[in-house]
């Protein structure tokens, strides 16, 4: 993908467009029109299984709601899951590169499966949830949960980069804007896919906004309303805010893979607006966080 026009409306991608016989959800390199990052979401009713090859991609298995098993290399291995993506994180599988693994769920469930091209083929194994580190970032309205699952700190991987980001309702996130497009010592060069579910309203689906915007020579210009299965391409360029409207929680997960020979999360703040950080001292972290499930029926504490 290049910068020589501006893009834009291409890159949100809405719930159901990308959906295959086998995905809700399915978003390549080759679709995305670049090199390394993916995402796929399967969707499995009660009793039902899919037979994943990884191909050339490190992949995970990360439960939004529900439980699976996953067979892989002669083994088998719980995703134990959680309720839905606002009741805390979930435990994860890895798959190697070049693999087929067969993902079954006896009680029905949704799975993301991000991926990224790599080199190495590293051994098929589970994180448990108690090892996902959970991040309280930023402060007063740009309040937000970091679950950095799979960030570079947190899990071994070869290539691929994960984290999701809960915001409260009428809370701004991805904020300041930032960007990881070049490589330099404080910046990595990364593809991003940003993948969003919204929490429902008394009415209905609720809804969230994005925005991505270019610099001299890349140039990109999104302002996307996104909806609970949705997907914002970002190839380069400024982006943020992340803005959970009022009423409704916002989740998105971000997947990100790039060329560089070491797996690192660098970026660069807009410094038109990297000011917005040093307001963060005199302000209190949102009460409603962190996201975690109560154990009933009702709602999740945070939410």
């Amino acid at each position: 993908m290049t910068a020589a026009t501006t893009l834009g409306s291409d890159l949100h991608l809405a719930a159901g467009t990308t959906s295959t016989d086998t995905c809700a959800l399915h978003v390549t390199p080759s679709s995305a029109g670049w090199s390394f990052s993916g995402l796929s979401v399967v969707e499995l009713a009660p009793g039902d299984a899919v037979t994943w090859e990884t191909g050339p991609a490190e992949t995970l298995v990360l439960s939004l709601s529900g439980s699976c098993e996953v067979t892989c290399d002669g083994e088998t291995l719980t995703v134990q899951g959680r309720r839905d993506v606002f009741s805390g994180p979930s435990d994860f599988v890895y798959l190697p590169r070049e693999a087929t693994a067969r993902i079954a769920s006896a009680g029905g469930g949704r799975f993301a499966l991000p991926s990224a091209v790599c080199d190495a083929r590293l051994p098929f194994r589970h994180q448990p949830a108690d090892r996902v580190p959970v991040e309280l970032r930023g402060a007063g309205a740009a309040s937000r949960q970091v679950n950095n699952f799979c960030t570079p700190d947190a899990f071994e991987a070869d290539a691929l980069i994960a984290c999701e980001v809960l915001t409260p309702a009428g809370n701004w996130s991805s904020y300041p804007p930032h960007k990881h497009d070049e490589a330099t010592a404080t910046e990595s060069v990364l593809e991003e896919i940003y993948y969003f579910e919204v929490a429902d309203g008394p009415a209905g689906p609720g809804m969230g906004y994005q925005r991505v915007y270019g610099h001299p020579g890349k140039e990109i210009d999104v302002l996307a309303e996104v909806r609970s299965g949705d997907v914002v391409l970002i190839p380069f360029g400024w982006h943020g805010p992340s803005i959970a409207v009022p009423g409704y929680d916002l989740y998105y997960l971000n997947v990100m893979a790039g060329p560089g020979d070491e797996r690192a999360w660098r970026i660069c703040d807009d410094p038109a607006h990297g000011w917005i950080r040093d307001t963060w001292a005199d302000q209190a972290v949102d009460p409603r966080l962190p996201f975690r499930d109560t154990g009933d029926t009702g709602d999740q504490e945070g939410r």
